[in-house]
């Protein structure tokens, strides 16, 4: 396509994915501001030969777009409908499944690595932003790549924190002239000419010293010495919606043997002036009315978010020695509040949780009160950190894992359904979960009190609605509570965390259906609450256990582990998600999927009680 044509289509794309995303939600400043670089990727390489990998993936809708899914773009992130996020089930050209951050070069460079061995010759691009270039995963894989003297294609897509200053026309200048094949010939010439002088060790000195004058002037004006110090040729930065200069500068980067990092400046939502001027909002966002840009929300209690948010600040004012971390999620987090209040008590790490998590270790070590912030789905990154650096030595860190459960539209690579498997196996790890905001409260009031490690999960969006108590209630630590109880009952339900209001409704369900059912409150996956097993509950009919996590090692799973080492015989149901990812889709529609409404698990109790 020409130019102009190109520009039209750019327009198209920008206003599907703005009509999209307004009525279903989605990442949508991250989309709008990468059309360009796009379009221009796709008018150079061939994705029938060449490979593409899109860092995280919220930047990647146009690409979803170019590769076959206009027709079906507006079922983005619906239940059934095409992904948020670049999956190879979905695609041929989506040839990495992406959602979490800062695993595109390396995934990039295991693609360029099989092509080699299998005697293919396409090239292999890498498409990373600023942020997730913080990641360490990130450096790891530029080190590798480096060393390895791949050619490899490193496209940094700078579109908010700039990394390095854009010098203009003199970076430009140079960019054309590392580009053009007579100095990248004389590089070499000069190079091979003084290793062969005569008076070899006289050679290497002069070729050293000429390098370090070299490095040193280029250090000086040169925006990317620190990746040409990794093994990469660095060109940019460049204007990521200047179609002319993108389609020029890929086009020539193609008969380079070498890694190559391009360093492209775009801006999020470009296109759309409430995106552009507020990028942080419209990020991630639920629908919202595309003339306004007002984002439509009923109203609604306060989030789980909020909560904790304001909880913490609460704390800080009594504890001086509570520090709060955050792994690229101020706001997310609910710690904006925090870091306005207490700016040398925050810390934002940027995308590393290992960091975060040794970090706040260290913190605890030194006699301070962490509190680690991150969503349920990127804690897994740091697992080892939060065994080997936190638990080992049983430090008094507090884990506020935001997001816990089934999350709904963005899916599989972000649901929080393994946090209370995967810490459950930890000895010193304490795990809560809370019934209702208040009483996620009440678990941050007493966790940041204790002396050892202690994990609280909390779902995202509203709470119930219940009375909030400004003050820290007695807390007994480790105790369940019963919180639905019918005389004579037949039925015993252990829950947690959001399942606990699921219970009591089927509860109610079964009541109505003359089968009394009693619910606990469990709160306490670990350590389990052993007086919960009375004779009363362990000789009722049916003994349930309800949970929005994966049944494989969670909470049920401590429930029949401690039924069996005791030698209880009792008829267990368990209720949570199977050993399988749930896909994406309003989180009403996934419960009814994994049968966690509280008909289905009234209905298997019933049906279960009668033999059927």
């Amino acid at each position: 396509m020409s130019l102009p044509e190109l520009k039209q289509l750019a327009g198209e794309i920008r206003a599907l994915i703005l009509t999209t995303v307004a009525k279903n939600g989605g990442h949508l400043a991250p989309s709008l501001g990468t059309v360009e670089l796009t379009l221009a990727l796709y008018s150079v390489f061939d994705l029938e030969i060449d490979k593409i990998v899109w860092d995280v993936g919220h930047q990647a809708y146009a690409h979803k777009i170019l590769t076959g899914r206009r027709n079906i773009f507006h079922t983005l992130r619906t239940k059934g409908g095409i992904s948020g996020f670049p999956r190879r089930s979905e695609s041929p050209y989506d040839f990495f499944g992406v959602g979490h951050a800062s695993t595109s070069i390396s995934a990039a460079l295991g693609l360029l690595a099989a092509e080699e061995l299998q005697k293919k010759f396409g090239k292999v691009i890498a498409i990373i932003g600023d942020g997730a270039l913080t990641g360490g995963e990130a450096f790891e894989a530029l080190n590798h790549a480096g060393q390895l003297k791949k050619n490899l294609i490193v496209i940094l897509n700078d579109n908010e924190m700039s990394i390095a200053k854009n010098v203009g026309a003199l970076s430009e200048y140079l960019s054309e002239i590392r580009l053009a094949p007579q100095y990248q010939r004389a590089k070499k010439d000069f190079e091979t000419f003084m290793k062969n002088l005569p008076l070899r060790d006289i050679g290497d000195k002069i070729l050293n010293a000429a390098q370090s004058v070299r490095y040193g002037l280029k250090s000086a004006i040169v925006p990317g010495s620190m990746f040409e110090a990794l093994g990469f040729t660095y060109l940019g930065p460049v204007d990521g919606h200047d179609l002319r200069a993108m389609k020029d500068i890929f086009s020539r980067v193609t008969v380079l043997d070498e890694p190559i990092l391009i360093h492209v400046h775009t801006k999020k939502g470009k296109g759309y002036a409430p995106a552009e001027n507020s990028p942080e909002k419209f990020h991630g966002v639920g629908k919202f009315d595309e003339v306004t840009g007002e984002v439509m929300k009923k109203p609604a209690p306060p989030t789980y978010t909020e909560i904790f948010g304001r909880t913490i600040v609460d704390c800080a004012k009594v504890n001086k020695k509570i520090v709060a971390i955050t792994a690229a999620m101020p706001s997310g987090t609910g710690l904006k509040k925090f870091a306005e209040i207490f700016p040398d008590r925050f810390f934002d790490v940027g995308i590393a949780e290992e960091h975060a998590v040794t970090l706040a270790a260290g913190m605890a070590a030194g006699g301070l009160r962490p509190v680690v912030a991150i969503y349920s789905t990127f804690i897994q990154r740091a697992y080892d950190q939060i065994l080997h650096d936190v638990c080992l030595q049983n430090l008094p860190v507090v884990f506020c894992l935001d997001r816990a459960g089934l999350v709904g539209e963005d899916g599989a690579t972000h649901h929080g359904v393994f946090d209370m498997a995967f810490l459950r196996t930890i000895p010193n790890m304490n795990i809560l979960a809370p019934k209702d905001e208040n009483e996620l409260r009440q678990m941050i009031f007493a966790a940041v009190e204790n002396n050892f490690p202690a994990a609280i999960r909390y779902p995202r969006g509203s709470g119930l609605g219940v009375k909030i108590d400004d003050a820290p209630k007695n807390f007994s630590w480790g105790k369940s509570e019963i919180v639905f109880k019918s005389a004579r009952a037949e039925v015993s339900i252990l829950a947690v965390g959001t399942m606990v209001s699921v219970a009591v409704e089927a509860a109610e369900i079964l009541g109505a259906k003359k089968i009394p059912a009693n619910v606990i409150n469990a709160r306490f996956i670990k350590p389990l609450d052993e007086e919960i097993f009375s004779p009363e509950v362990c000789n009722s009919k049916i003994l349930a256990t309800c949970e929005e996590g994966t049944l494989s090692g969670g909470f049920g799973a401590a429930v029949a582990e401690f039924l069996a080492d005791k030698n209880i015989s009792a008829r267990l149901l368990r209720f949570g998600i199977q050993d399988k990812f749930i896909e994406h889709g309003a989180r009403s529609e996934l419960l009814k999927i994994c049968g966690l409404t509280a008909e289905q698990i009234a209905k298997k109790i019933s049906d279960d009680l009668n033999g059927r």
